[in-house]
């Protein structure tokens, strides 16, 4: 479980890392940690229990969204990449074809 410590705001550039289980070829579990980098462009049901992050990605030129319960036990971290300058709470209009870059600054 993830310490929601951290302030995600939609606009964020995040890394989330989760615990995967794997069966290898004997059949035998095996663990590794994948990533997934995207955009959050939507956060839902704030301080909540159910408290979800919608992260977006484009990956070879189709949209991935992944949504992320923040307290999935799977989760073990959260990295903050970057941070957008947006006006929006949901930043659907991301789906769309929307051609503009929005504005980022790199947080350390």
């Amino acid at each position: 479980m993830v310490e929601t410590k951290l302030e995600l705001k939609p606009g964020m550039t995040i890394r989330v890392y989760q615990k995967i289980k794997e069966l290898n070829s004997k059949g035998e579990e095996k663990e590794r940690i994948q990533y997934f980098e995207g955009m959050i462009i939507a956060r839902k049901h704030n301080k909540e229990i159910g408290a979800t992050i919608t992260v977006r990605k484009t990956s070879e030129g189709i949209g991935v969204e992944k949504i992320f319960p923040l307290n999935l036990p799977t989760i073990t971290k959260i990295e903050i990449k970057k941070q957008a300058a947006v006006k929006r709470a949901k930043l659907y209009y991301l789906r769309g074809n929307y051609k503009k870059k929005l504005k980022e600054k790199v947080v350390k």
